[in-house]
């Protein structure tokens, strides 16, 4: 690597750190080509992203971010997996440590927040922004849905004794 693309790649990862939500520092000692491929697939499917860089880049790049804690996290051969989304990263890092042996947490960071392995997982076990938006929907529309249903059922049990007394009538 020559310094310009030191310097692309700082770059790049400074901009990716100011994006995110979360960032979550992982070591994975002897993980084959395919396990690398399936965990980047899994983070892909997240919405999160999984990139390994040097660590002397990815300290440069944390400069002067509010993810500057996590420098002293970075030793060894580390990724780092971020999302947007502050649960998807920890989830999808969190899913494949579980199939995975040679694949584990060190930490990571949420905002200027730096967390432990314990702390990730931890936030690994919230739910993502999508099911909490769900959720919320779904506690709006339930009491128009019951008034819809309170207010329909005077109007069908009319109709249901109308219908009877017609039957009776024709017979």
């Amino acid at each position: 690597m020559d310094r310009s693309q030191k310097t692309e790649a700082v770059a790049e990862l400074k901009s990716n750190f100011e994006q995110v939500g979360v960032v979550v520092v992982t070591r994975n000692l002897g993980m084959t080509v395919a396990q690398s491929t399936q965990l980047r697939t899994k983070m892909r499917e997240a919405g999160a992203a999984y990139k390994v860089s040097k660590n002397k880049l990815a300290k440069i790049a944390l400069e002067g971010t509010d993810y500057a804690g996590l420098s002293d996290l970075l030793t060894g051969p580390v990724g780092l997996a971020t999302s947007a989304d502050p649960v998807a990263a920890a989830k999808a890092a969190s899913d494949f440590a579980k199939t995975n042996d040679k694949f584990e947490i060190v930490g990571g960071a949420m905002g200027t927040q730096v967390l432990d392995a314990a702390g990730v997982q931890a936030l690994a076990t919230l739910p993502s922004l999508d099911e909490l938006r769900a959720k919320i929907v779904g506690l709006i529309v339930a009491p128009a849905t019951k008034l819809a249903t309170i207010t329909q059922a005077p109007a069908a049990q009319i109709a249901r004794v109308l219908s009877a007394y017609a039957e009776k009538d024709a017979a």
